[in-house]
């Protein structure tokens, strides 16, 4: 199959922008009314205010398209993986308790969800979209006794099951 016009998008997520997380994302038409992203951000900075949020996320996920692909609704299924070192950092609405204050954190997770979500054409070459999702994460990490200090404390895993994606992306289709 060749690649032809309005099949391939490179997409930014505004909202891993706004979390200082750069981000890019390759979204591939893989039919009339499907298409396979691949999604990676990364947040490698020093933080200056004793907190760290560190990590590193790829993301595939396979859409279903309604109307047809790139435009209107869809639904999504998707991957996840990635590796994180984290600080001194609650999450908000008790998300997940791996995370303790005063503690850090380093390890890895894996999982997948469901995801559903809407496009809009903004003109030839540009979209927009929105979309959220939820599903399962399995989180494995270490924990240290002190957010800035190296003394091991304990090894653990955690079962996580929320939220897994939220996005505000532009799209630039070729």
């Amino acid at each position: 199959m060749w690649v032809q016009a309005q099949q391939v998008a490179v997409k930014n997520n505004l909202v891993y922008d706004a979390l200082l997380t750069p981000n890019l994302g390759l979204e591939l038409q893989t039919g009339e009314r499907s298409t396979l992203q691949a999604f990676y951000g990364i947040n490698a900075w020093d933080s200056t205010y004793g907190k760290e949020l560190k990590h590193w996320v790829v993301q595939p996920e396979w859409r279903y398209w309604f109307c047809q692909a790139f435009s209107g609704w869809f639904v999504g299924v998707h991957a996840m993986g990635g590796e994180f070192n984290v600080s001194d950092v609650k999450f908000p609405l008790g998300l997940t308790d791996v995370f303790k204050r005063g503690k850090r954190e380093e390890g890895w997770y894996a999982g997948g969800g469901l995801s559903v979500g809407y496009q809009w054409m903004l003109g030839r070459h540009w979209n927009f979209e929105a979309s959220i999702g939820a599903g399962y994460d399995y989180i494995h990490y270490k924990r240290y006794k002190c957010g800035h200090c190296g003394d091991f404390d304990k090894r653990g895993h955690d079962h996580y099951i929320g939220p897994t994606r939220a996005a505000l992306s532009i799209l630039y289709m070729f």
